[in-house]
């Protein structure tokens, strides 16, 4: 587990990668999916180029990464500014159930709100039932079921 005491979370810089693949990784297995090196690489990129509406996070324990958080912002019919879509989120399994977590949404949240948006959101599996109880602490459920055409 995680000390809260020293842990610290900040923006991915380039000299993170080694540091973040590893976390990258874990977050892939644990929903049993694979991506091609293409791919990973492109997110990479992504995350790292102030011209993309994207943020990457790590959480780090001393200078060990424990945990990442990726913010996508987008546009929406709702609102004149833009939503933060937490689409990853991730914390190394030894350190679960210390705050690790909660920690990187909370600075996700922050950061959503320094870029103008007007809600942070995400979703999880139905079977995540673990992070679903940090999640029913810190967010409201919508009741929004997703659907979804892969192309």
């Amino acid at each position: 587990m995680a000390a809260l005491d020293t842990l610290t979370i900040r923006p991915l810089t380039p000299a993170d990668e080694a540091a973040w693949r590893p976390l990258w990784q874990g977050y892939l297995e644990f929903y049993r999916a694979s991506l091609d090196e293409a791919v990973t690489a492109a997110a990479w990129r992504r995350l790292l180029d102030p011209a993309e509406p994207m943020d990457g996070l790590l959480a780090f324990e001393g200078e060990r990464a424990v945990g990442l958080a990726h913010v996508i912002r987008h546009r929406s019919t709702w609102p004149v500014g833009n939503y933060g879509y937490l689409q990853d989120l991730f914390v190394d399994p030894a350190c679960r159930g210390g705050g690790v977590g909660r920690r990187l949404i909370a600075e996700a949240e922050a950061l959503a709100r320094r870029r103008g948006c007007s809600r942070l959101y995400w979703l999880t599996h139905e079977t995540n039932t673990a992070a679903m109880g940090l999640y029913d602490q810190v967010a409201a459920r919508t009741g929004f079921v997703q659907y979804k055409i892969a192309f």
